[in-house]
């Protein structure tokens, strides 16, 4: 799976910050460009085990999965 991400210099604090755009609310920073894409990965697989928790609760419907 390939997602699109968003990487922004922080001119503030320095470092960068990046969000992941096809998951809301999902963020991350590093110092370098190479350690905030890394830390998106990892942002992106807990969500990602997150809304697969939330799916084995559903009592009322089907759940399944698809190829994209």
């Amino acid at each position: 799976m390939k997602l699109k991400i968003v990487l922004r210099e922080d001119k503030v604090d320095g470092g960068y910050n990046v969000s992941c755009l096809t998951l809301p609310g999902c963020h991350s920073q590093g110092e370098t460009v190479d350690e905030a894409v890394e830390n998106i990965r990892d942002a992106i697989t807990g969500y990602l085990e997150v809304l697969d928790e939330r799916a084995k609760k559903i009592k009322d419907g089907k759940v399944m999965e698809v190829s994209v």
